[in-house]
């Protein structure tokens, strides 16, 4: 059965650039299709009603129409434009790491995740209502990394598969988790993890965001947890991220 030309989908704006001589071309995280690029025609001339529901973090209902190459956006009305994130250096440059992470994560069409929608237009509400932002980036993490197939061990080891026992370790990105004392010494790729690190870790990848609201972490910990979780992200990527480094621009202003 052909999938009908023109469709309804609801969209995350991920990214945009300009596209010939007046249109744009937009990466959206839809509910519908996964990731997606659409043309929005005319969208760079001054008069365009469509210019303004396609700024990145913002949730849109449009209709697409199919094409050979992007799909064309021939309507588009914003749901939610999540404004205050536009106001605040340190809240755009953190919804820039959500956004980022997930489009360096996924490809077009292929993580078709109504689960991983919810999560990144959930994240972006708590950003906006001001929640611990540590939290909702942890937390934004590691269920992600559930959702994408890459989610790190962290109550066996990687290696040997025994339990990890109430004690320091190690964590290897190459083989996805924590290992033991035993299999750690000597991995020049392993760095140490404390076990207040493993606590907190475990803590996001079994609870509710609700449940996980309760954690309060130590600015060490948070330190530590943030380079860890960096650590493992880099190596899956096979390549480091931008907001990161734009993030720490903010913060030395």
């Amino acid at each position: 059965m052909k999938s009908p030309r023109s469709f309804t989908a609801e969209a995350i704006v991920l990214r945009h650039k300009d596209w010939g001589e007046a249109d744009r071309l937009t990466t959206l995280y839809t509910k519908e299709r996964g990731k997606i690029r659409a043309v929005a025609k005319g969208a760079r001339k001054i008069r365009s009603r469509k210019a303004g529901h396609l700024q990145p973090f913002t949730h849109i209902r449009i209709q697409l129409a199919r094409a050979k190459g992007p799909y064309i956006i021939t309507q588009a009305e914003t749901i939610n434009a999540f404004l205050p994130l536009r106001e605040d250096l340190n809240l755009t440059g953190n919804a820039s790491y959500l956004l980022e992470l997930l489009d360096r994560f996924t490809y077009e069409e292929e993580e078709i995740n109504p689960s991983i929608f919810s999560l990144l237009e959930n994240s972006l509400t708590r950003l906006t209502r001001g929640d611990d932002i540590w939290l909702i980036l942890r937390y934004y993490e590691m269920r992600l990394l559930d959702y994408l197939g890459f989610r790190p061990q962290l109550f066996h080891c990687a290696s040997c598969q025994t339990e990890i026992k109430a004690q320091d370790q190690f964590f290897s990105a190459a083989q996805g988790g924590i290992l033991c004392p035993q299999c750690g010494v000597g991995q020049t790729s392993a760095r140490t993890v404390s076990l207040d690190e493993i606590r907190y870790l475990r803590h996001f990848q079994r609870s509710s965001y609700q449940d996980a609201q309760r954690a309060n972490p130590t600015p060490k910990i948070r330190t530590d947890v943030e380079m860890l979780m960096q650590f493992y992200l880099t190596y899956v990527l096979e390549r480091g991220l931008n907001s990161p480094q734009f993030l720490k621009e903010v913060g030395r202003k």
